[in-house]
């Protein structure tokens, strides 16, 4: 039975609201907030755990078969008044349908990292969009799983969960802290750890053996690699140009960096 809700001062509706604004509060509540529709029912068939579905009546009547599905799930059902979807929004012109989702069983320990897979790890990416748009290649793919480190922008935000297409339901990821670090204990589980830079006097990507399990490591969108980072990284590659650009956009160079990666994985069928 779903409850109405007509106050934009309703208390659930305002933690609702600081969850789409507030990284640190969404940590905090260990909750977060989806949005749209197919995200939505893709959340729920995905077995995440729906603690509230809102909706309002437009979307009832637009999009009533995926709130079906999604009301399944949910252990609490509110419709709202079409006045208070912009508050749990950041798009333009919300569907009306929106989930407040718990964070659990997506983030996994770098120890229990799967060890005949291939990865992709990112340092400080600052873009939702590129984050999101990294997540998304990623599992179409077919990568084991992405690391994040050195304060990327959280992964949870509205903008990266619609970037993603739903793929942070289903992909695992590794939130570390440290990119030194993680990859010193990555080299010492039998990884292969690729910097992938922008220097012509690195290795070809094109070129590379991906014989064993292999993390490439992508760096931030205006600053690359930190040297650090590089340093201890089993070696260096770099996407071959012929054009008269000295680097590509943080998510077009990681889809390209997967592409090659996965292909040579499957011995060259993908």
């Amino acid at each position: 039975m779903a409850y109405l809700i007509t106050s934009r001062k309703n208390e659930i509706i305002k933690q609702a609201s600081k969850l789409c604004s507030s990284a640190d509060y969404r940590r905090e509540q260990a909750l977060y907030i989806t949005e749209g529709a197919r995200l939505c029912c893709d959340a729920a068939l995905s077995s995440v755990k729906i603690k509230i579905l809102f909706y309002t009546s437009k979307a009832m009547e637009k999009y009533g078969k995926y709130i079906d599905v999604i009301k399944e799930k949910a252990e609490q059902i509110y419709e709202i008044e079409s006045h208070i979807a912009p508050m749990l929004s950041e798009t333009k012109s919300p569907q009306g349908i929106f989930c407040m989702c718990k964070m659990e069983n997506y983030e996994h320990n770098l120890p229990d990292i799967q060890r005949n897979s291939h990865y992709i790890a990112l340092e400080n990416i600052q873009d939702p969009a590129n984050l999101g748009g990294i997540l998304r290649t990623a599992e179409a793919l077919g990568v084991g799983g992405v690391i994040l480190t050195n304060h990327c922008c959280d992964i949870y935000s509205p903008k990266v969960l619609r970037a993603s297409m739903g793929a942070i339901f289903r992909l695992p990821f590794y939130i570390q802290t440290d990119t030194v670090q993680t990859i010193e204990k990555l080299n010492k589980l039998g990884f292969t750890t690729l910097a992938a830079v922008p220097d012509s006097e690195a290795d070809k990507i094109t070129e590379v053996n991906f014989n064993r399990p292999t993390v490439i490591i992508v760096g931030n969108e205006g600053n690359g690699l930190n040297i650090e980072t590089i340093k201890v990284c089993s070696k260096s590659v770099t996407i071959p140009m012929l054009g008269r650009a000295e680097s590509l956009n943080a998510s077009a160079s990681a889809a390209i960096l997967m592409w090659e990666m996965m292909r040579k994985k499957s011995g060259g069928v993908l």
